[in-house]
């Protein structure tokens, strides 16, 4: 039932969403370890679940179609990243206005908000699908894709951005539902959508002959399942971020709040975005053998990326709650277990990834040189990767204090800077693959010491030891 009418049972359950009553759900009492394990375990799984769709794809044109394919797929991810992540951002905002409308226990402003962010989810696809279209062409060659890869690249993007609107509609959604605290049910709907994703890539290239074509509407049709799915549960939801038809209208209030929460991360991940980009052209300069084994391994690459990501999330949330609560003994505690759980586990997976590298890159191609290439950008990525816990869960400490520029800033010149500076310098001096892929060790090192000086700052001014500094700092708050 999608009217708004709500049963007895309908009502209980709402009321006992919106007080919290699950001791699970407070994160300021308790062991820490296993409420960080069980927040973060789910974000980690939804976001590899994410880029299985394109490394399928990889996977699958790489081994049954050409290496033109395989390179175009592959070397079209900054692309859909900078058009696609500044629209994801706006969807925090989303989160967080709901967040806040659930713990006021505002029923009726959590419905109008669950509406908005629906409504603006589809408009921001329509944005992406339409603009993708015109610009898809003249960025690929902007970008200097090689001739023999551009047909497919343009293709590929354009059957892409075709299916914004299911993106932007699972984002949204998933979203709304994390806002109460649901990380599972987004888990479970983009499970779902991978498993076809991958059954119809099989389909359409081997069976159908297909290949960038093929690979990019499997791709788009899992994505529609997902956000189908996510939307059919959110309209049978008995908690409070039920969908009701009737709020499906733009809420100009709730709008302008969305976007104003959203829009500096939004900005964040243009500006990261643009400087892949600028990486990503340097990459194409080297020729298709090097796109293709670029591409192979970076879908390999950043599922490990995606494990320490998850962490720093996870303690934007803990961080927050504890710090409002003024728990900030436990607030250091909570970064201090989250960075160590984090870093151990990264370590581990760097090490069976440099250790698998060639057998890794064997699913995607049998060509030697491509595996070759590939291995040695897994093999360079991996030793430094565990610099990115300190870059992501410091971040995510920062931001959960209320910090969140610190951060940003950093990223901006600590690493979009460093890169896009070696591009246009170092790069054109040493033109080879190994010294591109170099510079992101050194901007990953370089923003880790800026933000773990930042951190300590921060932490010492706004998380004091003794209670009479504490005192005195919630007098200044």
């Amino acid at each position: 039932m999608t009217g708004s009418g709500l049963k007895g049972h309908d009502t209980s359950r709402i009321r006992k969403s919106l007080t919290g009553s699950s001791d699970r759900k407070d994160l300021t009492k308790g062991s820490i370890l296993d409420k960080v394990l069980l927040f973060a375990i789910p974000l980690a799984l939804t976001s590899m679940l994410q880029q299985l769709f394109n490394a399928t794809d990889v996977a699958v044109v790489g081994r049954f179609a050409s290496k033109e394919a395989m390179a175009a797929v592959g070397g079209n991810a900054p692309v859909v990243s900078l058009l696609v992540n500044f629209f994801v951002g706006l969807s925090i905002g989303a989160n967080v206005v709901i967040a806040r409308h659930i713990g006021a226990k505002d029923t009726g402003k959590v419905r109008q908000a669950v509406g908005t962010a629906l409504v603006l989810a589809v408009i921001c696809g329509l944005f992406i699908a339409v603009c993708g279209n015109i610009i898809a062409g003249p960025i690929v060659r902007l970008l200097g894709v090689p001739e023999e890869v551009a047909p497919y690249s343009v293709l590929y993007l354009r059957i892409y951005f075709a299916g914004a609107p299911f993106v932007m509609l699972y984002n949204f959604g998933a979203a709304i539902f994390r806002s109460n605290g649901n990380t599972r049910t987004p888990l479970i709907c983009l499970f779902t959508g991978g498993i076809l994703n991958v059954a119809a890539n099989l389909f359409f290239v081997l069976v159908l002959g297909m290949d960038v074509d093929g690979v990019a509407i499997a791709t788009v049709l899992s994505n529609v399942v997902s956000s189908l799915l996510l939307l059919r549960t959110l309209l049978r939801e008995e908690s409070v971020i039920r969908l009701h038809p009737e709020t499906l209208r733009l809420d100009r209030g709730l709008l302008e709040q969305m976007i104003r929460i959203g829009l500096p991360a939004a900005l964040q991940s243009t500006v990261f975005s643009i400087s892949n980009l600028c990486v990503q052209t340097a990459i194409n300069s080297l020729g298709s053998d090097v796109m293709a084994a670029s591409s192979a391994a970076f879908n390999i690459e950043i599922f490990i990326f995606f494990i320490i990501n998850a962490f720093g999330q996870t303690l934007v949330t803990f961080v927050g709650q504890n710090y409002g609560a003024g728990e900030y003994a436990r607030c250091r505690e909570v970064v201090r277990k989250t960075m160590i759980v984090s870093w151990c586990i990264s370590m581990a997976a760097s090490i069976l990834m440099i250790l698998s590298a060639d057998l890794l890159m064997g699913l995607f191609t049998d060509d030697p040189a491509i595996v070759e290439l590939g291995s040695l950008r897994i093999r360079i990525l991996m030793y430094s990767e565990t610099l990115n816990v300190f870059m992501d869960n410091l971040s995510g400490a920062m931001r959960g204090l209320g910090k969140s520029l610190i951060p940003a800033l950093i990223t901006l010149f600590g690493v979009c800077g460093t890169r896009i500076t070696w591009v246009f310098t170092g790069f054109q001096i040493y033109h080879t693959f190994f010294s591109l892929m170099m510079v992101f060790p050194v901007s990953w090192g370089i923003s880790a010491v800026i933000i773990t000086i930042m951190y300590i700052k921060t932490r010492n001014k706004m998380l004091p030891v003794t209670p009479e500094a504490a005192v005195s700092a919630q007098e200044k708050e």
